[in-house]
């Protein structure tokens, strides 16, 4: 489990692409403190690390991963948000995050707002993904890769996110421009809420 509290931004040093699957070497200021097995956010994707070696760390992405998720679009010198798993003990700072990316959005607009910045995605509109939780709410969280966010003016395919200058400079928001796809995991709690609805 995550909080969409993003660490750092992990450098892309290596990409690796063997039958369906695609290794990713990555280095960040953690790597040290990496164990084999531990699960670690990229862009808001939970994946496992499998090898560690010269400063740098791999993960391993499959089809499944790469279908739905931005992942497939990486290459070398790209930045990633990473987040390690939360500890027990820790504050939940964002909200409930799980690292399974359920789609990706486009960025469609970007809009100054007297030093920030709003962002406005879109995503497949689909009714029957909506009826099992898959859409935003005003106020209500989101995660864009892997960044836990508050929802501005959703529609039924497009909502807004207004970023402060610190998030944007400290994760690779500072690297989206209209065009750029990127990672969304709608709230949990409203697909437990859609999903009970569905048994009443």
């Amino acid at each position: 489990m995550f909080s969409g509290i993003v660490e750092e931004m992990a450098t892309v040093v290596a990409v690796r692409k063997y039958q369906e699957n695609i290794d990713f070497t990555l280095r960040c200021s953690f790597v040290d403190e990496l164990k084999i097995d531990q699960s670690v956010a990229h862009n808001g994707v939970c994946l496992t690390v499998v090898d560690i070696a010269d400063g740098a760390y791999t993960v391993t992405a499959m089809k499944e991963t790469l279908d739905r998720t931005n992942l497939g679009l990486l290459k070398q010198g790209d930045k990633v948000n990473v987040e390690r798993s939360m500890m027990m003990n820790g504050r939940l700072d964002g909200h409930i995050v799980q690292g399974h990316v359920d789609e990706t959005a486009t960025c469609v607009a970007m809009e100054d707002a007297d030093g920030s910045t709003y962002f406005t995605f879109q995503y497949k509109a689909d009714k029957e993904m909506a009826r099992r939780g898959y859409f935003t709410v005003d106020k209500g969280s989101v995660t864009v890769n892997g960044v836990s966010l508050t929802v501005v003016g959703p529609t039924d395919n497009t909502f807004q996110v207004a970023i402060i200058p610190y998030t944007r400079q400290n994760t690779n928001f500072c690297d989206i421009r209209v065009g750029t796809v990127v990672n969304l995991e709608f709230d949990i709690l409203g697909k437990y809420i859609a999903r009970l609805q569905h048994f009443e």
